[in-house]
């Protein structure tokens, strides 16, 4: 059974050839350079959340009415986790995700995603996340839970350092429509495709054109 995520979904869009030779061949673009700096700030914003969620309240850069933090510390450690997360089957194949965090409204959840990144947002910064959030909604809603038909970006970008040596980060929350309508008929297309032969390579991918050469 294959195994896809939002990522793979992302680069479906991106390229059906190399999401096509990912999924079905196991060959993967070879991957850059990570910066560890988003991995050990997604550490400690998770620690810095759950401190909060432990006591029944809202960290300050959440500036939300009638919102809290979902607090079944298990069932969100379970969803963080890339092993795990969580998953829902449909036409054969699975599709998993991982998130950050929840929050809960009028019974609903609400799902928040932390994004650290070196420069204030541009206007079409938080679009490039679409896809992400409806997939996670789509997997909440598949695995029997309540959302609302928004998300909530929150960014966290360095601003200056003080003479102490501290770096202060800005952040910047982003209220997002979501659409898991959407969100599934990707979906839908990317499974089409990978039960097909290996489709033709996007006009715009570098990668593939690499190859040809």
């Amino acid at each position: 059974m294959f195994k896809l995520s939002p990522s793979s979904l992302n680069l479906f869009l991106e390229c059906a050839k190399c999401f096509w030779l990912q999924i079905v061949k196991k060959d993967k673009r070879p991957a850059g350079i990570f910066p560890s700096l988003p991995s050990g700030m997604d550490k400690v914003l998770k620690e810095h959340f759950d401190r909060f969620a432990s006591i029944g309240k809202m960290p300050p850069e959440l500036k939300l009415e009638g919102y809290k933090l979902f607090d079944d510390f298990e069932k969100l450690k379970k969803w963080r986790n890339n092993l795990s997360g969580i998953s829902t089957e449909i036409e054969g194949a699975v599709l998993h995700g991982a998130v950050d965090n929840i929050l809960v409204h009028n019974g609903k959840m609400v799902v928040l995603d932390y994004k650290t990144r070196g420069f204030p947002l541009k206007e079409d910064t938080a679009g490039h996340y679409q896809l992400q959030m409806d997939m996670y909604n789509y997997l909440l809603r598949k695995n029997g839970y309540d959302t609302e038909d928004y998300a909530y970006l929150l960014f966290y970008h360095p601003s200056h350092v003080k003479e102490t040596g501290e770096v202060i980060f800005e952040t910047s929350l982003v209220k997002m429509d979501i659409d898991v309508n959407h969100g599934e008929e990707i979906l839908l297309k990317a499974i089409k495709v990978i039960n097909e032969e290996m489709p033709e390579p996007s006009e715009e991918c570098e990668w593939c054109k690499w190859r040809e050469r």
